[in-house]
């Protein structure tokens, strides 16, 4: 199903997000995490808006095609997701992966309460692990400024950092998450994300770090919820989740097999199942 690429101009900078399905339906609005772009929902986006929902897939700011800012707190990208809703004839399912699920937890539990039918955390809880983390924060800045020769050395670093992952033989599909310039590929998100995201050289904005606040608003969240969870994640362990069940007891939860932080990417297949019968179950 065709994407309909759509423009919000929110607090001086343009946000961009794909639509697919009947804008009348009742929405999935996908929110990414750091360092990736909306096109990584491409195959659960497509899924879903043939089975009948209105999917919407954001580039949050500093990503993707949206603009480059000078600040990357929670609050940000969730006042620039709430401007996106906005448009949307009915309440959305949020499905946020990562700093997208944090994102949800501040735009639904502290910011706009009442904005959203449901929440999706997908390998995120207000406990997540600092080490996992850093992982992350050390994945994105290795190659942030020299960039790659080639799609094959892209390919190469991500299979060193996922090796549970197959390395993919057509490369095209790198290329979303990717711009060229002097012919070398760089990844396709704001350097100076990584400094207020994960306090580098900046500083680092309390709300993605802060647990016990993290934890407040996701109490004050009144919507069924689920989490799902990568089942060999170094970001949300074994005991992070149990812990978050033990405190939110109805909190819908699957820990997917084979699949570790980048659970849609690594087996999209049972992820969207998961989201699927979520979605059944609240309609």
């Amino acid at each position: 199903m065709e994407a309909r690429t759509h423009r919000y101009e929110v607090n001086g900078i343009t946000v961009v997000a794909d639509h697919r399905g009947d804008p009348d339906r009742t929405a999935v609005v996908f929110l990414h995490g750091g360092g990736q772009t909306r096109h990584s929902w491409g195959g659960s986006a497509r899924r879903l808006a043939e089975r009948g929902w209105h999917t919407v897939t954001i580039d949050a700011r500093g990503h993707g095609d949206s603009d480059w800012a000078s600040d990357y707190g929670l609050r940000s990208l969730a006042e620039d997701v709430r401007a996106v809703i906005e448009s949307l004839a009915v309440r959305p399912v949020l499905v946020g992966a990562s700093m997208g699920g944090l994102t949800s937890i501040m735009l639904e539990g502290e910011l706009a309460p009442g904005t959203a039918e449901g929440v999706v955390l997908v390998d995120i809880v207000p406990n997540w692990s600092q080490s996992g983390g850093e992982r992350i924060r050390q994945f994105m800045a290795e190659r942030m400024h020299d960039g790659f020769a080639s799609l094959d050395e892209v390919a190469d670093a991500v299979a060193a950092y996922n090796p549970h992952r197959p390395r993919p033989d057509d490369l095209e599909g790198l290329k979303k998450n990717l711009r060229q310039r002097d012919g070398r590929w760089y990844w396709h998100w704001d350097p100076a994300f990584i400094s207020p995201a994960f306090g580098a050289e900046q500083q680092a904005p309390s709300e993605m770090t802060d647990h016990d606040e993290l934890v407040r608003w996701t109490e004050r969240i009144d919507v069924p919820m689920m989490l799902v969870r990568g089942r060999t994640s170094d970001v949300v362990s074994e005991q992070d989740a149990a812990e978050f069940l033990e405190r939110h007891p109805h909190v819908d939860f699957v820990d997917v097999t084979g699949a570790g932080h980048m659970v849609a990417g690594d087996r999209n297949d049972v992820f969207t199942d998961a989201v699927v019968q979520f979605l059944d179950r609240l309609a």
